[in-house]
C-alpha cells in the first residue's frame, strides 16, 4: 500500500515561491498518477496538478498553469510541486494523493501542508 507524506508549506509573500514535497513509500508504480490537490477555506478540494508514474507526463489546472511545476525524483521516491509567482488565492492546504480517480471517490487524505500567501 502506497503512503504519501506532504511537506514544504509555509508563509510566503505574493510573487514568492515554495517547493512542496510528497514522500512516497510502497509500490508507487501501481499508481497511474500522483496529484497535488488543495483546499482553501470555504472552497471545494481541487486538483491542481498530476504526474504519470509511468512516463512522467503532467497536467495542470488552468489556475496554476505556467506558475507551478510538478516533477518526480524516482531515486528519492518523491513528487515535488514547485510553486512560483504565488498569489493570494493559492492559499490552501495542499495534499498529494492518487490522481487516477475523481476526487469524490478518494477516501483517504493525509495531513497536508499549509501554504499561506500573504502580504
Amino acid at each position: 500500500q502506497v503512503q504519501l507524506v506532504e511537506s514544504g508549506g509555509g508563509l510566503v509573500q505574493p510573487g514568492g515561491s515554495l517547493r512542496l514535497s510528497c514522500a512516497a513509500s510502497g509500490l508507487t508504480l501501481d499508481y497511474y498518477a500522483i496529484g497535488w490537490f488543495r483546499q482553501a477555506p470555504g472552497k471545494e478540494r481541487e486538483r491542481v496538478s498530476c504526474i504519470s508514474m509511468s512516463d512522467g507526463s503532467t497536467n495542470y489546472a488552468d489556475s496554476v498553469k505556467g506558475r507551478f511545476t510538478i516533477s518526480k525524483d524516482n531515486a528519492k521516491n518523491t513528487v515535488y510541486l514547485q510553486m512560483n509567482s504565488l498569489k493570494l488565492e493559492d492559499t490552501a492546504v495542499y495534499y498529494c494523493n492518487e490522481a487516477g480517480a475523481p476526487i469524490a471517490t478518494i477516501q483517504y487524505w493525509g495531513q497536508g501542508t499549509q501554504v499561506t500567501v500573504s502580504s
